[in-house]
């Protein structure tokens, strides 16, 4: 048994130094005692071999099975986490300082010598909490520039799993990460880029059960999300609890952006799409086509005005819809204002 034990020792060991990674290990590992199972079938009792590496069988089915449940319960548990909601996180949140270091301030330098910025606005930044739904065509490109803006905490939530058709335009995910959950890839990337913030991803659907209470940990939401429902959903928790949503939208090749914030005596989402189109109307993206870039120019200006809104830089798209036309390279900016009869935000008082 000692022979066994040392057997696997030099596995691990040389698979540590190889960088082989620790699945690959375990499978080593699992593959030794199927062969000292196999030995101790074959041969005859008393067999020296047999008797340096066990003797008895039932011994290795024990110790196998004993690790199968182990193995079962942990993946359970993982499971039973990942479902309970966006309280738990599979991930340690880091205890982050509100002082700068060298290396922050060196990065931040670009942001820190804009007069519209400058240091106040960057610990704004740092300090800031900031909800993004969907990391997909819209979400990974803000989530990006938010994260390399330094913004402080950052939440993605999504339910879906990296796809091969997905990495034409969701830029945050990589080929290697297909099948992983969207939440999880996102955060490791932004972790990767900037490891001075708080990443918290959420691996499920947002659905009213949860979003009031989610949306309450974070200062700002960003929308970019595919689906009505979800739009509608989102607005009417962000007008309840006065935060201030930064959505955007995407077809074919056309993208739209605007801030919603009656609390600032701006139009809620519903003000200017108080019901959802036909579904034939407003075809998805796997039904009409997006071209690639686009998500990541109307991305990247949710992450413009989330910045804008927490630093109070410039003007931001309270009260008018930024439409962007890619393929003819036209904008156009349309003025909205709050509607009295809106099913969510009319009945609320005015500032």
């Amino acid at each position: 048994m000692i022979m066994v034990a040392a057997m696997a020792a030099a596995i691990w060991g040389i698979g540590v130094a190889m960088g082989t990674p620790k699945r690959a290990r375990w499978i080593m590992i699992g593959l030794l005692l199927v062969a000292v199972m196999a030995l101790q079938l074959a041969l005859p009792d008393r067999h020296p071999l047999r008797e340096a590496t066990g003797g008895d069988v039932r011994l290795w089915a024990l110790i196998v099975a004993f690790g199968v449940m182990i193995w079962g319960y942990r993946r359970g548990l993982a499971a039973v986490r990942r479902k309970a909601g966006p309280g738990v996180s599979a991930v340690h949140v880091p205890v982050q300082s509100d002082r700068f270091s060298e290396t922050e301030l060196d990065r931040y330098a670009r942001h820190i010598i804009l007069r519209e910025v400058g240091g106040t606005g960057q610990k704004a930044l740092k300090q800031a909490k900031v909800l993004v739904v969907g990391a997909g065509g819209l979400g990974a490109p803000a989530l990006q520039y938010l994260a390399a803006a330094g913004v402080g905490q950052i939440g993605v939530i999504d339910d879906d799993v990296v796809e091969n058709a997905n990495l034409q335009r969701q830029v945050i995910h990589l080929d290697q990460r297909i099948g992983m959950p969207k939440a999880h890839s996102a955060a490791e990337a932004m972790r990767a880029l900037n490891p001075f913030i708080t990443v918290k991803p959420y691996q499920r659907r947002l659905d009213a059960s949860i979003a009031p209470e989610l949306f309450a940990e974070y200062d700002i939401v960003l929308d970019g999300s595919d689906n009505f429902a979800t739009r509608y959903l989102v607005n009417e928790v962000c007008v309840a609890g006065k935060i201030p949503l930064v959505a955007a939208a995407l077809t074919q090749w056309e993208g739209q952006i605007s801030v919603y914030d009656p609390a600032k005596e701006a139009p809620c989402y519903a003000c200017l799409f108080p019901k959802a189109p036909a579904p034939d109307l407003v075809p998805s993206c796997a039904e009409a086509g997006v071209i690639g870039p686009l998500p990541g120019v109307v991305g990247s200006m949710m992450a413009v005005e989330t910045v804008k809104l927490i630093t109070g830089a410039g003007d931001p798209l309270r009260g008018r819809l930024l439409i962007y036309d890619a393929l003819y390279g036209d904008t156009r900016v349309i003025a909205a204002q709050r509607r009295p009869d809106c099913a969510v935000c009319g009945q609320a008082p005015l500032p």
